[in-house]
């Protein structure tokens, strides 16, 4: 009788722990700044079906780099506790800190099984509060570990250089079109120091306003409206609300992706990256 294979604890999580870290790495990089009148998401993604920002309740957004099935049922998951929580008890009871916690819960238990795979995700979930000090973000690494993030987070790709950029230019209380002017340049930063151009058609932005009427506060930012935040001087901001030939809102439901789509990111087993 042969004798089993011995792979301590300790090495059997570091595989896991870097396992999941190189599939993450192979996604395009996102990042969450806060500006003064809410929080805006930005990232790289050339589809305009598989998004990787969307919407979770009234004033809570969602943003996840890595493997996109994955991560998307994450999100039809918190869409749910959420409806149920908000229903059952106050919508006010509906908390970024809340949701954080059920998704820590769930990525955790998948890490610590050897049953099945890690989960090759990073999220970011964010709620905006009525002033720039009530506003939440907090960063969940694949391994269900928290992170209370302050002013600009990364995750994705070459996360660690482009918040470093951020932690350096980055302040409070700028305009949306300065803190997304931003988010685009440290985007364009490569690993290797160089920059590129990204066009605006290759961008997703939504923002958590604070100051829109309605409850609410998840806004998708495209086309022309897009277009003259990007060419907007600093001093001046275009309203989040102003007119938009294509603007769009995120609901609470489940995307109607085309079955079969996938990114130029995809796999081999056809599980998109984005």
């Amino acid at each position: 009788m042969s004798t089993p294979f011995y792979v301590s604890p300790q090495q059997a999580m570091a595989d896991r722990a870097e396992y999941a870290r190189k599939g993450i790495a192979r996604g395009r990089s996102l990042v969450v700044l806060q500006f003064a009148d809410g929080i805006v998401f930005v990232g790289e993604n050339p589809s305009r079906a598989l998004h990787k920002f969307s919407e979770i309740y009234d004033r809570i957004g969602f943003a996840a780099a890595g493997k996109y099935n994955e991560y998307e049922n994450l999100r039809i998951g918190g869409v749910r506790y959420a409806d149920l929580r908000g229903y059952t008890y106050d919508r006010d009871d509906v908390t970024a800190r809340g949701l954080a916690n059920v998704y820590a819960q769930t990525l955790g238990t998948i890490f610590s099984s050897a049953a099945e795979k890690p989960y090759e995700v990073e999220l970011v979930v964010a709620e905006v509060g009525a002033g720039p000090e009530g506003d939440q973000i907090y960063r969940l690494p694949h391994d269900g570990s928290i992170v209370d993030e302050h002013g600009s987070v990364a995750v994705g790709g070459n996360a660690e250089q482009i918040s470093s950029f951020l932690d350096q230019r980055h302040r409070d209380g700028m305009s949306l079109a300065e803190a997304l002017k931003l988010a685009v340049q440290a985007l364009s930063r490569e690993a290797n120091g160089n920059e590129r151009e990204i066009p605006a058609e290759r961008l997703e932005v939504a923002v958590l306003d604070r100051t829109r009427p309605q409850q609410r506060k998840f806004k998708r930012i495209v086309g022309r409206q897009l277009a003259r935040l990007l060419d907007a001087d600093g001093a001046g901001a275009t309203p989040t609300d102003a007119p938009s030939d294509s603007e769009t809102e995120d609901a609470g439901s489940p995307a109607t992706e085309t079955p079969g789509t996938v990114t130029p990111d995809s796999d081999a087993d056809g599980s998109a990256k984005e």
